[in-house]
């Protein structure tokens, strides 16, 4: 019988661990290191691709969307369209229901909302209009959401799939609808204004709903029984069960909130911005919405930052590429993707600890990963010492305004109490002038009241002579 020689078994070379916390500023300073970092690479992608140098990407990303007036409306038209739908996609979310169908929701919405005005602006007023619009709208939007959930909830379909094909049926639902009522072969639909919300610059009601709705939709999260039965669902079906919860109806309920919000947000599409409906009326934006709804950890709060930088960022692109008169609107994607893709990199790196295998000297037990990590020590460093830097300078700058700021308190009361005592010195003089001038006021009375006696006594000495 040979002996068999049992090799030691090695630990794995890349083990990937959980980080137990990090300071905010440390995340801060990450997620901007990644931001510059992405900066650079798009900076060097354009200057390779149409000849554009840093400075001119740059002021093209502040212009496109602070450059005018209109343009800082229609950032915020954008965030609150985009916000919206993220928001529609949060609740299915944190429940780990994997609604990838906000387009087909929104489009099936807003196809309802036009149907109403193609159908009644001849014959209804606009009060009954919006009505009947925004009614149609969240009627269709909870339907095209409820129909994946009843699926999940009683025959445990995959959810994503479903949700998914939707979103290409309801592209099919309009082009039916314009290739049946387009007029004169045009294969457009007309523009109906009638029972328009009449926005001012038409964009301040979205930005108004979608504000409300995100403190509504935080609240309902954090602070109500139903969001705690869906983070519980989302946590585990099985513990959801054994604590008494309706697995199957919170699944149906949590897509009917979903689909509501859907709704709002196709009916404000088209009774609101568009005033009419096509195949590419959402664009793609309930996809977007997924990375929005990502990248903030589901926090309705920190999903207006996110969308603030996908919506920044395409609109500088866009200002960008008519700057250069390209046509190509790509670009635009591929900076974006870039920005994202560093991004969540990031995000990766600030919740994870990447720990490598090592011999018995300390090195990493790959001579190629020995050699990056060579590379990446003075690398880290330096981004450390510029995160430093960076935080002290801004520390100072703190610092130094708190310390004027309490200099100017204390000379304040300083000159209050000074003007309290020169007051009260004032006031002092001013008695004892007075109880002086009383003194001088009764001996000059008692020195006439003599007087008088004296004269008085010498006329009585002559009359008795």
């Amino acid at each position: 019988m040979e002996k068999t020689v049992s090799k030691p078994i090695k630990d794995p070379l890349i083990h990937i661990a959980k980080k137990d916390t990090i300071t905010t500023g440390r995340l801060i300073g990450i997620k901007a290191i990644a931001f510059l970092l992405a900066f650079i690479v798009s900076s060097i992608l354009l200057a390779i691709s149409e000849g554009c140098d840093p400075f001119t990407f740059l002021i093209s990303l502040i212009n496109g969307s602070f450059g005018t007036g209109l343009s800082i409306w229609m950032l915020l038209r954008d965030m609150a369209i985009l916000l919206g739908l993220g928001l529609a996609l949060l609740p299915a979310f944190k429940m780990k229901f994997w609604n990838v169908g906000a387009d087909g929701q929104a489009l099936v919405a807003a196809l309802a909302a036009y149907m109403v005005l193609y159908f009644g602006h001849e014959s209804m007023g606009d009060g009954a209009l919006i009505i009947l619009s925004l009614l149609s709208a969240l009627a269709a939007g909870v339907i095209w959401a409820v129909i994946p959930a009843i699926f999940k909830a009683f025959w445990n379909t995959n959810e994503t799939l479903f949700t998914l094909m939707m979103n290409y049926i309801a592209i099919q639902l309009v082009a039916i609808f314009i290739n049946k009522f387009a007029t004169g072969g045009s294969n457009t639909l007309p523009n109906i204004y009638e029972g328009s919300l009449g926005m001012i610059y038409e964009y301040l009601t979205p930005v108004l709903i979608v504000a409300i709705l995100t403190v509504g939709i935080a609240i309902y999260l954090k602070h109500t029984k139903h969001g705690f039965e869906l983070s519980l669902v989302g946590d585990s079906f099985n513990t959801a069960k054994y604590a008494g919860v309706n697995v199957k109806k919170v699944i149906i309920r949590t897509l009917v909130l979903s689909g509501l919000i859907c709704g709002l947000i196709g009916f404000i599409l088209t009774n609101g911005l568009n005033h009419v409906v096509n195949t590419s009326t959402l664009g793609g934006r309930g996809f977007t919405a997924i990375i929005v709804v990502w990248l903030a950890n589901f926090n309705p709060y920190f999903m207006i930052l996110t969308t603030f930088m996908i919506v920044f960022l395409q609109r500088g692109s866009a200002e960008l590429l008519m700057e250069l008169g390209v046509t190509n609107d790509s670009i635009t994607s591929i900076i974006t993707s870039i920005f994202i893709f560093f991004i969540i990199g990031c995000t990766f790196f600030s919740r994870y600890n990447v720990i490598f295998r090592r011999n018995s000297e300390g090195k990493i037990d790959n001579k190629f990963l020995a050699f990056c990590e060579k590379i990446a020590i003075p690398v880290n460093k330096f981004f450390t010492v510029l995160y430093v830097n960076i935080t002290n300078f801004f520390k100072k700058i703190i610092n130094k305004i708190a310390k004027k700021e309490k200099f100017e308190i204390i000379d304040l009361k300083k000159n209050e109490n000074e003007e309290t005592s020169t007051v009260a010195v004032d006031s002092t003089s001013t008695s004892q002038v007075v109880e002086e001038t009383q003194v001088v006021e009764a001996e000059s009375t008692e020195d006439t009241k003599e007087a008088i006696v004296e004269e008085n006594k010498e006329n009585e000495n002559k009359e008795g002579e």
